[in-house]
């Protein structure tokens, strides 16, 4: 017998959520007693530990032009968050058409699978019970749909806000001390994580009860409803990531190959006119492109759990703090994220740039461990003893402790993956010192190891994903792979945490390059941003690793929906959907490249137009046109995002309404086992040909200062690997995670109507 009842859930994971809202609040106001302007009698408004007054050391160092330092980075940090408001609410004008055009179409699909009926129906897994009418699902998943892409779109866009607040205080506090910038930049960092976890908590269970108002005891279609929510919750994370990737390159790229290779400039020197798109990308793309991506792949696998559940005792028998599992699961992970972030904040100091790394590493461990006992207890306190599950046909009887392992064999592989990811990336290991000693023999020798490393990273992530895949299935069925990706994200605070770390640290660098800071500002910032390219790369190791476990998910609950008795490769209806699905993350990565490449082509030019048209600009002498530079990144990725985006969201409708649900099976499992494969190869791939070229430019030991300086032919081999991996990295790897596991929950939301009138062609062949 469980000992929580359904009123000590109804209470505990929105007081989780406030409490996580509420810490999120707190780390915002540290960082902000760091005044950015400093009064004249120096300092900085003698508030908080970021606030001292500068040694006497750096008085001399700045002397009367400190203020003017001062007062020169806030104006970067003003021109940076004008960029990214300026091009967020721009690409979310765009999609707010898209947004309510998508709810219509859902619910035109879906209310024409019964012709608009307002009648009940029997319920789709008992058809000996009564269920609410399909007009009412159609209308619930369009509302469902719409409130998870405004979740999406606010994840995104106080992300965006925070990191924007947080870059230049990051920098200022740099001029003190490495430990004191990363408390800035990782508090910031955790202000975020915790702002949209607790959010999309919040949210998701609020829409369970007011739609439960509806429903009643109708918990299948209310949780078949509820998917809605992280279809709309993709959906926007596609554009977003897409569309903030293809900025952040280009301005990338183009900034890199005029700046670094042609003109020899330090990296956000200030004379390069892309540098400030550069620096506004990093905003758009690697922080509200990957809150919206993160925060989808949380909505998703809670609503991939809630929907098996629904179909399983828990729902049959009403018990409701059985069926609220995986959000209890997510309340008890902000809790103890809350306490491993206060570790790195308060209990740990960072004396030197080597602590940086395990510093970081080390949250992801303490997390894991914390969260394995918490796991432990919400198992043991909410669950019955003994339960049954719905296993496609069949019911599969599991005790709650299966259902514990299943959540711990998914936490413990997002580790697994995260330190693998970590080795692959990080230029402390010898994979990436290799790519760089490459860069001897030439560019070509560079592109060949650090390929060559990406595709070897994949081995140990897909080993942990298919051993996690196995344990759940064998022990839980379906609803042990949804936990399984619940528990890998279970600590999505903290890995939000790290991950935004690191573009905040890159921010930082470029806005002490460009305020005229001290070189050994500069050196603390690209510390901090070294550690951050390997945190980053983990983030998205972990957002893959869950994205593949959602999918499936996903998958077995739109083959139970659809009501397909078993999915049969050597039926050519089948394998003819396995082969295109297999082939369209490679069509989809081919367009994401493409745009970013032509894109950067124009900013190349611009860049290049912009030193031979000004006089005085390569001298220091004259101000560069952003402006221009800014704006082409902006009107390509508005452009050149919906092709990408169309084809991931046109896929399945085409394939369950022409071929059927047979085919549209195996267009989801050949997109499942090609598109994480690739995504994990291109994004480590390109991590560490990003960390090879920060190896040589700190020389931090005999090798890479025998690679160095910058400037030598070694670095300019680094710059050109690290620009081919920058959309591999930032656009394309990424992006590929949110189509499996789009097209995934697409497909469960639109099973009804495929399942009805479905295979228009195939039928009549």
């Amino acid at each position: 017998m469980a000992v929580l009842g359904t009123v000590a859930v109804e209470v505990f994971i929105p007081v989780a959520a406030l409490i996580g809202i509420a810490f999120a609040v707190v780390q915002w106001y540290v960082v902000a007693r760091v005044a950015v302007i400093s009064d004249a009698g120096g300092g900085a408004g003698g508030k908080g530990r970021g606030s001292d007054v500068l040694e006497e050391d750096d008085e001399e160092e700045y002397g009367v032009d400190r203020l003017a330092v001062e007062a020169r980075c806030a104006e970067i940090q003003q021109a940076i968050s004008v960029g990214a408001t300026s091009f967020l609410l721009t690409e979310y004008k765009y999609l707010a058409v898209f947004m309510v055009a998508f709810a219509a179409v859902i619910f035109l699909f879906l209310g024409s699978a019964r012709r608009f009926s307002a009648r009940p129906e029997p319920c789709a897994h008992d058809p000996a019970r009564a269920c609410r009418p399909a007009l009412a699902n159609a209308a619930f998943s369009a509302v469902a749909f719409l409130l998870g892409a405004l979740t999406s779109v606010l994840s995104g866009y106080l992300g965006m806000r925070v990191a924007t607040f947080a870059n230049a205080r990051t920098a200022l506090e740099a001029r003190r001390g490495i430990d004191r910038a990363f408390a800035v930049a990782f508090r910031s960092g955790a202000a975020m994580g915790f702002l949209l976890a607790s959010s999309a908590l919040l949210v998701l269970y609020a829409a369970v009860n007011l739609f439960g108002l509806y429903y009643g005891d109708d918990w299948g279609g209310l949780y078949e409803s509820i998917t809605g929510y992280g279809l709309g919750g993709s959906s926007v994370a596609l554009f977003g990531r897409v569309g903030g990737g293809i900025y952040t390159k280009a301005a990338d790229v183009g900034a890199d190959l005029v700046g670094k290779v042609e003109r020899n400039i330090p990296e956000d020197d200030p004379r390069n006119p892309a540098v400030i798109a550069d620096n506004v990308g990093d905003n758009v793309g690697d922080i509200a492109g990957m809150g919206s991506d993160l925060f989808g792949s949380y909505a998703e696998s809670s609503c991939a759990a809630l929907f098996v559940a629904s179909i399983s005792s828990f729902g049959t028998e009403h018990n409701f703090a059985a069926m609220m599992y995986p959000l209890l699961i997510s309340a008890v992970g902000l809790l103890v994220c809350a306490v491993t972030t206060l570790v790195a904040t308060d209990a740990t100091t960072i004396e030197c740039t080597n602590e940086i790394g395990p510093t970081l590493k080390q949250q992801i461990l303490i997390s894991t461990v914390l969260m394995t006992g918490g796991v432990a207890a919400v198992t043991f306190l909410a669950l019955p003893a003994r339960f049954t599950l719905f296993d496609f046909g069949n019911d599969k009887h599991v005790k709650n402790w299966h259902l514990f392992i299943c959540v711990s064999t998914g936490l413990w592989a997002g580790l697994v993956i995260g330190y693998v990811t970590e080795y692959f990336t990080s230029n402390a290991y010898g994979p990436v010192r290799a790519v760089a000693r490459s860069c001897r023999t030439g560019a070509a020798t560079n592109v060949i190891f650090g390929l060559a490393v990406g595709y070897k990273s994949v081995i140990v992530p897909i080993l942990a994903i298919a051993a996690a895949i196995y344990a759940g299935f064998r022990l839980a069925a379906m609803y042990g792979i949804a936990l399984a990706a619940l528990g890998m994200l279970s600590t999505i605070a903290t890995g939000l945490a790290i991950d935004a770390y690191g573009p905040i640290s890159d921010n930082a660098g470029g806005i002490a390059e460009m305020s005229g800071m001290p070189h050994s500002v500069r050196e603390r910032t690209d510390a901090l941003d070294a550690a951050g390219n390997t945190t980053a790369a983990i983030g998205k190791g972990f957002a893959i690793g869950s994205a593949a476990l959602v999918s499936l998910a996903l998958f077995g609950a739109f083959v139970s929906r659809a009501g397909i008795t078993a999915v049969d490769v050597l039926s050519p209806r089948v394998f003819v959907g396995l082969l295109a699905g297999a082939m369209l993350p490679y069509w989809f990565s081919a367009m994401t490249m493409q745009s970013v490449g032509s894109a950067a082509l124009r900013m190349v030019e611009e860049v290049r137009r912009q030193f031979d048209a000004i006089p005085g600009l390569a001298e220091g002498l004259a101000t560069p046109d952003y402006a221009t530079c800014v704006r082409i990144s902006t009107d390509a990725s508005i452009r050149k995002m919906m092709a990408p985006g169309a084809l991931v969201m046109l896929s399945p409708l085409v394939a369950g309404t022409l071929f059927g649900v047979e085919t549209l099976a195996g267009l989801l499992a050949g997109a499942l086992v090609s598109g994480v494969q690739v995504a994990i190869s291109a994004s480590n791939s390109g991590g560490a040909w990003d960390n090879a070229k920060k190896y040589i430019e700190a020389g931090v030991s005999e090798e890479a200062r025998s690679l160095g300086p910058k400037g030598s032919e070694a670095h300019k081999a680094a710059v050109i690997g690290d620009t081919i991996g920058d959309p591999l990295k930032d656009t394309s790897g990424p992006s590929l995670n949110i189509l499996i596991k789009l097209m995934a929950v697409e497909s469960l939301v639109f099973a009804p109507f495929f399942a009805a009138h479905g295979g228009i062609i195939f039928n009549h062949l």
